[in-house]
């Protein structure tokens, strides 16, 4: 009998082996508690994707510095923070997935990508806003980073690399991607430095690198780190796939377990199946194009995420030679799917869409939309794909107004 190439297992160069082939990729969840910590809501939400199957559990994006976020209900882990709420968070997992699944957290800082509500600076390689059009207020002016601040960010990721182990997380993925941080020194558009940090892509890439040697070196060998990369940045003169391709040879041998390509930033939600310069995505798995390509350089497993709802094109994406299944939008919409897959349905998860003139406005909706559902699964309730656009985006902007108001007061407090 024929084996489903989909729960093959996978052993990851640190000696690990994962239970199959599909993961749950990063979405932000938006449920800290006070103090940015997590609580038995992300708890529950994460146990409901433990029992769903899937081999590999990534966070939504966890925060190196509690005074850069992403968000007012993002979570936050530092040097000092305490683990007992990441402790909880990493046992419901293993206690409800099945055997050998594996959570790591993404570890992030997000630049100049930070809402001017927060009350924050937003630091940067480089002092150049984002280009939001009408919505481009909403962001914090950047300020460059000097270079102990740069020194001060890769000790930060080191930092929160080995807290994540110390509660019990399986590895860790450094978020190189979607137009933060890391992300942002790539990119030529947004470094626009002339030190060691700017120009050719040897020289903008040494940050992701320069983290990704410190976390591999203070963390247990068994313990996994990962990257997540954009294919492309979709933007004109922007991070291209001949610079995707350069830094995936840089990667190699530096005893990374696996590597995420994406694509996209703020500017332009090719995440989403939206770009800010004119190319037309797949229909589904919009970066395989671009993985396949990555693949074949890179000495690591290759993953890939965007647009996946089918088991038919999840399938493909491994015939291609890419070797996990990145899941996102389809396990906030159906979080059991891989094992419904597994069990021979060929369900298909419905996905949220948002066809407003406004592209901004239908980016934010769409990522609310999302959110709901995930809030939805960790209060006990299932997802629906019949919630309004325009009233979910007015609640999550209620919300959003009531949790920026309770994060100035931690920051003010501390």
């Amino acid at each position: 009998m024929k084996t489903d190439a989909l729960f093959d297992p996978l052993r990851l160069p640190n000696g690990r082996q994962l239970p199959n082939r599909l993961a749950k990729a990063a979405m932000e969840e938006g449920l800290a508690e006070a103090g940015q910590l997590p609580g038995p809501a992300i708890a529950s939400l994460y146990q409901r994707w433990a029992e769903g199957g899937a081999g590999l559990l990534i966070t939504g994006n966890v925060m190196v510095d509690g005074a850069a976020m992403t968000g007012p209900a993002g979570i936050a882990l530092e040097a000092q923070t305490p683990l007992d709420g990441f402790k909880h968070w990493a046992a419901a997992v293993h206690r409800h997935a099945p055997a050998g699944t594996q959570l790591w957290m993404q570890i992030n800082h997000p630049g100049r990508q930070v809402f001017a509500a927060m009350g924050e600076t937003a630091w940067a390689p480089s002092a150049v806003a984002l280009q939001m059009g009408k919505h481009s207020k909403l962001f914090a002016q950047p300020q460059a980073l000097g270079e102990a601040q740069i020194a001060g960010v890769i000790e930060r990721f080191v930092q929160t690399a080995l807290q994540a182990q110390a509660a019990g997380f399986d590895g860790v993925q450094i978020h190189a991607a979607h137009g933060y941080l890391l992300s942002q020194f790539l990119s030529p558009l947004a470094n626009q430095r002339t030190d060691r940090w700017g120009g050719p892509i040897e020289h903008r890439a040494r940050l992701l690198l320069d983290i990704v040697d410190a976390v591999r070196a203070a963390v247990r060998p068994d313990f996994g780190v990962g990257v997540k990369l954009n294919s492309a940045d979709f933007q004109r003169g922007g991070f291209s796939e001949a610079d995707a391709r350069q830094v995936v040879e840089l990667l190699n041998g530096r005893g990374l377990d696996l590597l995420e390509l994406s694509g996209g930033s703020y500017e332009s939600p090719a995440m989403q199946g939206r770009t800010a310069d004119g190319r037309t995505l797949a229909r589904e798995a919009y970066f395989l194009e671009f993985a396949r390509e990555l693949a074949s350089v890179a000495q690591m497993p290759v993953m890939t995420t965007g647009g996946i709802a089918r088991p038919e094109i999840a399938r493909q994406v491994l015939a291609s030679g890419v070797a996990l299944v990145g899941l996102g939008t389809a396990l906030a919409m159906a979080p059991d799917l891989p094992r419904r897959w597994r069990e021979g349905s060929p369900l298909t998860a419905p996905r949220p869409q948002v066809g407003w003139k406004d592209k901004t406005l239908a980016s934010i909706a769409t990522m609310a939309l999302v959110r709901r559902q995930l809030h939805r699964m960790s209060a006990g309730g299932l997802p629906s794909a019949a919630d309004s656009p325009l009233f979910t985006l007015l609640l999550d902007q209620w919300r959003n107004k009531r949790q920026t108001a309770r994060y100035r007061r931690w920051r003010a407090a501390l």
